[in-house]
């Protein structure tokens, strides 16, 4: 039997994990699917991954040996996360967050790809790392608004008004417009940064 935990809401600021559990229980009634704790993980398995969670989670250092503890002989722990805060997209939201004296409430806990390394050379006995860069191409600059409107910047919307919302949408969507050139086919394209591991 197969076993998915997805992160406890809370963690991420947002409240859709239950949906995603039922959703995928439909879809998928041979695996088990709980909402649970990462840092809580209390059975032994074969193979543990992660797709972009664990940047929401804080303290790698003590998290991956955990994580790394919690396989059977021979497992593998596989791991993507995002590194995507020098994109020009996620530089202007966090611009205009500050401009809006908005108070921090999507922190992410990414490490750098050689911090990575350093932990995992001291609890596993072989790992692989490795980047890649995605490029998405989106319809129109409000595509990369709404890119982000479901995860990225939506605990902000939810502490503004209807009005000031908009207000902070239409600001990030100015700059995105001069920082992102149309190309020829009329679309703009997004880059995307992921850093991945697999160890042992």
């Amino acid at each position: 039997m197969l076993k998915a935990v997805f992160p406890n809401a809370r963690i991420l600021g947002i409240d859709t994990s239950q949906d995603m559990i039922d959703k995928a229980k439909r879809a998928y009634p041979d695996i088990d699917f709980d909402l649970g704790d990462a840092r809580e993980i209390a059975d032994k398995y074969d193979l543990l991954f992660s797709n972009a969670c664990l940047q929401w989670i804080p303290n790698h250092k003590e998290l991956i040996p955990f994580l790394m503890s919690k396989l059977n002989d021979g497992g593998a722990l596989a791991i993507q996360i995002p590194m995507n805060g020098e994109e020009p997209l996620f530089r202007i939201i966090k611009d205009v967050i500050s401009e809006f004296k908005l108070s921090s409430v999507s922190r992410q806990w990414t490490l750098n790809p050689d911090e990575y390394y350093e932990i995992l050379s001291g609890c596993s006995s072989s790992f692989r790392t490795w980047e890649t860069i995605y490029y998405h191409d989106l319809p129109n600059h409000e595509a990369l608004l709404e890119w982000v409107k479901g995860t990225h910047i939506r605990p902000y919307l939810a502490l503004l008004s209807e009005e000031d919302g908009l207000e902070f949408e239409n600001e990030i969507l100015e700059r995105v417009r001069k920082n992102y050139p149309v190309m020829g086919d009329g679309k703009v394209i997004l880059r995307f940064r992921r850093f991945f591991f697999t160890a042992r």
